[in-house]
């Protein structure tokens, strides 16, 4: 799996702290400290790359921290870089499970708009945080 670690700004905000991505636009998180903005940053990061790639976009690298300028009307107060880990190429596999969790999965993944794959991969990405 290739990763990318892609530059964010904290700022102090009204109540708490913002994150924002200077090469991800429109990709913003918050936490009620500086460490909960720094870790709800990663899955804003990872949710938002994921979007692009399933949107068929090219994904911006990311700059240098030392090349991104500073902004006087940003109360900054720490600049981070976000972990993003891309997708690989996808791989079958054979697994086994109960019959009646198995048309549970299936019966939800089918109302969440879903497939099985996405489903379990989710859940399983999920489990991993």
């Amino acid at each position: 799996m290739a990763t990318r670690y892609y530059p964010a700004i904290i700022e102090r905000g009204i109540s708490g702290y913002g994150v924002i991505f200077p090469d991800l636009p429109g990709c913003t998180s918050a936490g009620d400290t500086i460490e909960d903005a720094a870790f709800s940053s990663q899955e804003a990061a990872s949710l938002h790359v994921g979007g692009l790639l399933e949107d068929g976009e090219d994904l911006p690298n990311p700059t240098p921290l030392d090349n991104i300028a500073r902004d006087s009307e940003i109360d900054e107060v720490a600049r981070i870089l976000v972990r993003v880990d891309l997708p690989g190429r996808a791989v079958r596999f054979n697994a086994t499970m109960d019959e009646a969790l198995l048309a549970r999965i299936d019966s939800t993944a089918r109302s969440m708009g879903m497939s099985r794959s996405g489903f379990l991969a989710d859940a399983a990405r999920r489990m991993m945080e």
